[in-house]
């Protein structure tokens, strides 16, 4: 009887062990199937977003040939929407925009708010507004500067016009 009682425990020993080996010889043969697959041609939509919230989206046909290479080519690559026929990828820059590089302005609304326009200040070519000033604390000259424009040359130039300016934010006066 503990013979018989020996051969059921390591059938039932076995069993789960032959199981699991089937299925991952299953699922072996399953990912070298998927590395000779067909090519696939999807739609790659790559987001581009910058420090001063503007964004690009730039649209590409790809056609897969391996899924290994695809996913490296996007490694620095966040995914954010995945479907048969279309993938969205999204990138963070730490730079300004392009716009901005080029026809970027600093300069201020007529309630007295920081804004960056497309091109020389204008009401109708507003791209962000930030904060609004103390025309109080703001010297003339300051002023006049963001009457005009301030041209943005690049991202350090974007930061310190910035900094320069949050020195001069409209402090909200507190409720009783």
């Amino acid at each position: 009887m503990n013979n018989n009682r020996s051969v059921m425990m390591g059938v039932f020993l076995f069993l789960p062990l032959l199981f699991i080996q089937t299925n991952v010889d299953a699922q072996i043969e399953n990912i070298e199937k998927m590395d000779t697959f067909e090519p696939i041609e999807v739609e790659v939509v790559l987001e581009r977003w910058y420090l001063d919230g503007e964004f690009s989206q730039e649209i590409v046909k790809e056609t897969i040939l391996s899924m290994e290479d695809f996913w490296a080519k996007y490694d620095n690559w966040q995914l954010i929407d995945m479907e048969e026929k279309r993938v969205v990828f999204r990138k963070y820059v730490d730079d300004i925009s392009p716009l901005l590089k080029a026809n970027g302005y600093f300069g201020i609304t007529g309630d007295g708010t920081l804004t960056i326009f497309n091109g020389k200040p204008h009401p109708s070519k507003i791209i962000h507004t930030f904060f609004q000033l103390d025309m109080g604390k703001l010297e003339s000259k300051r002023h006049e500067e963001l009457k005009k424009g301030i041209p943005i040359k690049n991202k350090d130039h974007y930061v310190e016009v910035l900094e320069t300016f949050k020195n001069y934010t409209l402090e909200e006066k507190e409720e009783n």
